[in-house]
């Protein structure tokens, strides 16, 4: 049976060249990117390289890039360390409520610490109004924090009006975007935005390397200290082989963005049609990323349809990867926060295609998902009777 992976939200393949780039820091390569003799210098160039990449993509500095071991390190390195570093001007914090559980845990345990939390809710459809998160920013604020693309929905949010508003109303304001979900997809933001947060994995990269883009300027406190690797942002031996993999990946999808929207945009179009044909709700704004799509299908909990799928090859999902095994399958906070109601919330799978999807890959998945809701309801309908 083919295999049809439709859960590039969660993760990607590496791409070809990416792995091809890592495996000589796998192997005769593996010099420590600290050290002083010329295996360390080879790796510390290396490194370097990576990082001049990641930040052209970013449309920052090199030097304004910390290196992490993905996006959830990086948000936290982020919230914790400008909410801590700021904590004498103020002790407030304004989110949404649809961030990812990397932003929304780190909040809540900043809460406990004593800052006071605000989180704006989006529409039902998805979409975010700005005033929604400005209007919570107050004398006390010191830092606010934004999804780029929301995990779930494929929702942008206009993190760049929202920046420009919020320092309007307090010049200092520390600014953040979750950028995991929208780096290879959309432009990076404006520098109106002062940290931003990537991972590789999402963009055919490897898993466990990530970046944090810092604004020159910003105060931070770092995580995790002993060695003062990074700028002292980031103690700790760099993932070498990972980081150049990292690189490779940025260059790619920034070489790419354009070609590879347009192409998504077709798919997502035939993904769209086909899930309306077989009775679905689409919960994705029409103008989020072309890449993820969340539907929901009446009658059809997510978790056997999810199975149903795996055995006729398509892999799916009903969230983010990232808290499913925690919260249950039809518990997500984004619908919840959302608004919508119960039935469709148990219901809901996201679809997420990448540049290695294609046209056959839709077509199939269609017609195993038409097969798998007659079978998920087959087997309801011999519990009720």
């Amino acid at each position: 049976m083919r295999e049809i992976y439709l859960d590039n939200a969660s993760t990607t393949r590496p791409a070809r060249e990416v792995v091809a780039a890592m495996l000589p820091f796998l192997e005769g390569s593996f010099g420590n990117a600290s050290s002083l003799h010329r295996r360390g210098a080879l790796a510390a160039r290396a490194l370097e390289e990576a990082r001049a990449v990641v930040a052209q993509a970013l449309e920052r500095e090199a030097g304004e890039i910390v290196f992490t071991s993905g996006g959830t390190e990086a948000n936290n390195l982020a919230l914790r360390g400008a909410a801590l570093a700021l904590r004498r001007r103020g002790d407030h914090v304004v989110s949404t409520a649809v961030e990812h559980p990397s932003v929304l845990e780190p909040l809540a345990a900043l809460a406990k610490e004593g800052f006071r939390v605000s989180l704006a809710k989006p529409g039902r459809d998805g979409r975010l109004d700005p005033e929604a998160v400005v209007s919570l920013v107050e004398e006390k604020t010191v830092l606010l924090s934004v999804m780029h693309v929301q995990n779930e929905t494929g929702a942008i949010f206009p993190v760049d009006e929202i920046a420009v508003r919020a320092k309007r109303k307090r010049a200092d304001l520390v600014i953040h975007a979750d950028g995991v979900q929208a780096l290879g997809k959309l432009p990076p933001p404006s520098r109106a935005v002062d940290l931003y947060s990537v991972s590789a994995h999402k963009i055919h990269g490897p898993q466990g390397a990530g970046a944090l883009a810092v604004a020159k300027g910003t105060r931070l406190l770092p995580l995790i200290l002993g060695g003062g690797h990074e700028s002292g942002l980031r103690s700790g031996t760099e993932n070498l082989a990972a980081l150049v993999g990292f690189g490779v990946a940025a260059s790619l999808a920034r070489q790419s963005l354009v070609s590879r929207r347009v192409r998504a945009v077709s798919l997502r179009d035939q993904l769209a049609r086909g899930l309306r044909e077989v009775g679905a709700s689409v919960l994705s704004p029409e103008d989020g990323v072309a890449t993820t799509i969340l539907a929901s299908f009446e009658g059809a909990p997510a978790e056997p349809l999810l199975h149903a799928l795996e055995e006729r090859g398509v892999l799916a999902s009903s969230g983010s990867a990232c808290s499913s095994k925690k919260s249950g399958h039809g518990k997500s906070h984004v619908l919840e926060a959302m608004g919508l109601p119960a039935e469709v919330r148990a219901s809901a799978l996201r679809f997420s295609l990448s540049s290695e999807t294609t046209e056959e890959d839709v077509r199939e998945a269609l017609a195993a998902l038409k097969e798998a809701l007659g079978a998920v309801a087959s087997v309801s309908r011999r519990r009720t009777t």
